[in-house]
């Protein structure tokens, strides 16, 4: 017989999709002014990004941004030392839903939306 426990060594690190423009970086318009502008990085961001790659999260960023934007991208997120896992880029403007299976064993869901203003940083998440 199997027993399994509910014990921190059994949870698996989370996945977060994150957009780029409004949520890490400021949003100053259209693609042309966020890539030949220099990027700001918004309030908490990088503290939640360390604190997140301690915990092993898998993080990937997401943006409306076009695919020809790619390496301008890839250099904006470097200097402001963001790092993570998988870029994924033309996703366009409207809305973004995630749909997952729920695991049987569970109660608990496994995909949430947080929804933030745009510009005003990460101080507000708590995961």
């Amino acid at each position: 017989m199997s027993t399994h426990s509910k014990d921190s060594t059994n949870i698996r690190p989370k996945t977060l999709f994150i957009d780029i423009d409004g949520c890490i970086l400021k949003h100053r318009g259209n693609l042309e002014v966020q890539i030949t502008n220099p990027p700001e990085l918004l309030p908490g961001v990088k503290e939640k990004f360390d604190q997140w790659d301690r915990k092993g999260y898998n993080i990937i960023l997401i943006s409306g941004r076009r695919e020809s934007s790619r390496k301008i991208t890839e250099e904006q997120l470097a200097q402001m030392g963001i790092f993570y896992d998988q870029l994924i880029l033309g996703l366009g403007g409207g809305d973004r839903v995630i749909i997952n299976d729920k695991k049987p064993n569970s109660e608990s869901a496994t995909a949430f939306a947080i929804n933030l203003c745009r510009n005003e940083g990460f101080g507000s998440i708590d995961l």
